[in-house]
């Protein structure tokens, strides 16, 4: 399954062919589009960081690690059609994301605790002498998992389209870097924008819904394109709204 990855002709045939670059071309064009879902959920998950430097350094822990999960589901993508389970677990996964940031948001005194909590678990006493994941190794852990359901359908997706590894594998790394660039964009409209996290949150829920949809028995996929046009279509009006509302009741009551 893995030999045509190590084979330096089949590199050389693809890296000098215009037909394979074309092909290249149009699964990262493709990989954008299905991963806008996946750039929505990685960039809300590293809200949760207290510093832009953990936030930009577990997005390129993410990156590696998506790479080689991305090498791994290659040589195995035939079988992954069968994997149903994974979706479902991971639409499970985001319901509960989306659920818990708007719970929070209604119990603010449970939130200031879990978050006490969290620092405390980060730093801990040599008294204590707990050896536990960290905020930010949790974060990284919960972006590989997301990876792993997003890729699913770009992979087979891919797989569709080439059946040589080496131009699937060399697309769909162009396109997650591209992806990571988009999460990177919303990370920092963010910053800038507070509205736009709960947005984030509410196509997390939509996102869920669609994984769930998409499974047995129903099996109903919404268009990627046409996703893609809800969740920019989103973003914009929500830009919209907190320049409108900065403007008539100003930024102290944001």
């Amino acid at each position: 399954m893995y030999a045509p990855f190590f084979d330096l002709n089949n590199w050389a045939h693809v890296l000098s062919s215009g037909k394979d670059w074309m092909i290249i071309l149009t699964l990262i064009l493709m990989e954008c589009l299905l991963s806008v879902d996946n750039a929505v959920v990685l960039a809300a998950q590293t809200q949760v960081l207290p510093t832009k430097a953990e936030k930009e350094k577990s997005l390129l822990y993410g990156l590696w690690g998506a790479y080689l999960f991305r090498f791994i589901v290659i040589g195995i993508g035939t079988y992954l059609i069968n994997f149903w389970e994974i979706k479902l677990a991971g639409s499970i996964y985001l319901f509960y994301l989306s659920f818990k940031f708007f719970y929070d948001q209604r119990h603010p005194e449970k939130e200031a605790e879990r978050e006490k909590a969290e620092r405390k678990s980060n730093h801990p006493t040599k008294k204590e002498g707990k050896h536990v994941l960290s905020l930010f190794w949790r974060t990284v852990i919960s972006i590989e998992s997301m990876d792993i359901v997003f890729s699913i359908d770009s992979v087979l997706a891919a797989l569709a389209i080439s059946d040589n590894p080496v131009v699937v594998l060399i697309g769909g790394m162009i396109g997650i870097l591209c992806m990571r660039g988009v999460a990177e964009i919303i990370i920092k409209l963010m910053d800038i924008i507070p509205e736009l996290q709960p947005m984030a949150y509410v196509l997390i829920g939509i996102i869920a819904l669609k994984l769930l949809l998409a499974l047995p028995p129903l099996r109903w996929e919404m268009p990627n394109t046409a996703f893609a046009i809800i969740v920019f279509g989103i973003l914009i009006l929500t830009i919209i709204f907190h320049f409108c509302r900065i403007k008539k009741h100003g930024r102290k009551h944001l």
